[in-house]
């Protein structure tokens, strides 16, 4: 089967699909709205995403939230650097964590809902894309989407804040506070910018 895969404006190929039912697997030559299934994509699809056959689709109202544990994250061989990086992304895309890339240093920043899943994350690094890694507590308190109307108040704020701004996966900016106190100063020196708790998925 052929389908527009909307994101891109590509289409995609379905080879093989799988139809989940509880633990059975088996491949699904047709599916109905509410079946789950799972299809071989090497990394093209993404939460949110729509394909279709027909018309544009796209979905609204599927929030990324702001991770409330943050960890820096390294390989343990420096080599492998760049390979961890693309790494972070896939896992940032399937949805398994919240990566931000600080604009200065070279520290790749993981966020999560709950401190286990760094444990995940470095077992699910290490098994699938054979780098083994070390995360580290960071002095951070939170993270927050930056945005606003007004492009100079962004600019101001960018220019201020250089030191504690990163992107996350889709090159969104984002807000790294160390503690309340500083969250809560940028946001009363900055009235015309916004720090959101919540992002809608791009798709």
């Amino acid at each position: 089967m052929k389908v527009r895969h909307v994101r891109s404006g590509k289409t995609l190929n379905l080879h093989n699909p799988v139809l989940f039912l509880a633990q059975d697997r088996e491949l699904a030559e047709e599916a109905w709205a509410g079946d789950i299934i799972g299809i071989p994509n090497h990394g093209n699809l993404r939460i949110g995403d729509a394909i279709s056959e027909g018309d544009d689709i796209r979905f609204t109202g599927i929030p990324n939230f702001a991770p409330e544990l943050l960890q820096k994250v390294r390989s343990e061989d420096p080599l492998k650097a760049k390979h961890l990086g693309r790494a972070l992304q896939q896992l940032a895309e399937e949805g398994a964590a919240a990566v931000f890339k600080p604009r200065l240093g070279a520290d790749w920043i993981v966020g999560v809902v709950g401190p286990l899943q760094f444990e995940v994350m470095a077992d699910r690094i290490r098994t699938e894309y054979g780098i083994p890694v070390i995360f580290e507590p960071t002095s951070l308190y939170t993270a927050r989407w930056v945005a606003s109307d007004d492009p100079l108040a962004l600019k101001r704020f960018t220019d201020g804040n250089m030191v504690a701004l990163a992107d996350d996966h889709d090159d969104q900016l984002v807000f790294l506070a160390r503690n309340a106190w500083h969250l809560g100063k940028a946001e009363e020196e900055f009235p015309d910018v916004r720090f959101l708790k919540t992002r809608e998925t791009a798709g």
